[in-house]
């Protein structure tokens, strides 16, 4: 009865470790990292190009460039995203060991 229940408990703690790996490789998808850093930087340049001053403009030949770059950063974060929120990261495929217990 002991030897059924300990390998219970394993099971248990095996799916725990499972769980934990496959929200750890979610959390750290480099879409993820990738999309949150160019979604901020654009935010952060589009202020900078909402800010900019006539001298600014006239040095880049008219064109508020902080404004379109940050524009254009924003957007690819975004799709970056939602690239990642489309096609999410597939769970790890359990280890096949033949000492693993099956059920």
């Amino acid at each position: 009865m002991s030897e059924h229940n300990s390998e219970s408990d394993l099971q248990k703690e095996i799916t725990e470790l499972e769980t934990k790996s496959a929200t750890a490789a979610r959390l750290f998808d480099i879409r993820r990292i990738i999309g949150g850093l160019f979604v901020l930087y654009g935010v952060i340049v589009m202020i900078a190009g909402f800010t900019a001053s006539d001298a600014d403009i006239d040095k880049a030949q008219g064109v508020n460039i902080n404004l379109w770059t940050g524009l254009g950063m924003l957007i690819l974060g975004l799709l970056f995203l939602l690239w990642l929120w489309l096609r999410p990261t597939a769970p790890p495929p359990p280890p096949t060991d033949e000492n693993t217990p099956t059920t």
